[in-house]
């Protein structure tokens, strides 16, 4: 039996999806990281372990002399003391300032900076840099943010729906809003 050179194309394609590797994920095509600076309030998130508990999330940026980002991200937890990390993001070569990479000031980066190192990409940003979403190629990680506290609906349905299109779960999605303490 003699099988078609394209039947090894389809086999070698369907074994690539069952082993689930993803389309790649494409970022905006420039940021101004003057513009970007700033707080963003968190709107809604995928769960991580360091964010647990976190409710009233907000990152801060700022821009280094040095030209990395100073990255300042604050959370509350209910009967705690506000919690605060702080990091610094450099940017991808080539990627017009649309890929980041961050590391967090801890014991472990200090000893193994580059192993510790996060995918920051910005893969949708308003003209006017008033929300943005953050995610990276494996779609572990996603974050909705947004220059005030809370988002109208529809504008948060339409981010939704285009994270949804990048391949992120986004019914796992945590609202900051309903991670708020009961009163």
């Amino acid at each position: 039996m003699r099988l078609k050179p394209g039947f090894f194309t389809l086999l070698l394609a369907g074994l690539l999806s069952a082993c689930g590797a993803d389309k790649p994920l494409a970022t905006v095509d420039q940021v101004d990281l003057q513009r970007y600076s700033g707080t963003w309030y968190e709107i809604a998130r995928l769960p991580q372990w360091f964010q647990r508990g976190c409710y009233d999330s907000t990152a801060t940026y700022s821009l280094n002399e040095d030209g990395t980002v100073r990255v300042v991200n604050r959370c509350q937890r209910e009967g705690k003391e506000p919690s605060e990390a702080q990091g610094t993001a450099r940017v991808v070569p080539g990627s017009d300032n649309a890929k980041l990479k961050v590391r967090f000031d801890s014991w472990i980066s200090r000893l193994l900076p580059t192993i510790t190192e996060g995918n920051y990409w910005i893969i949708a940003l308003d003209k006017n840099y008033q929300t943005v979403v953050i995610g990276e190629p494996s779609r572990e990680y996603l974050w909705i943010l947004a220059r005030t506290r809370t988002l109208p609906d529809d504008q948060y349905q339409a981010l939704l729906q285009l994270a949804e299109s990048k391949g992120f779960p986004v019914d796992e999605l945590q609202r900051n809003r309903d991670l708020q303490p009961e009163q």
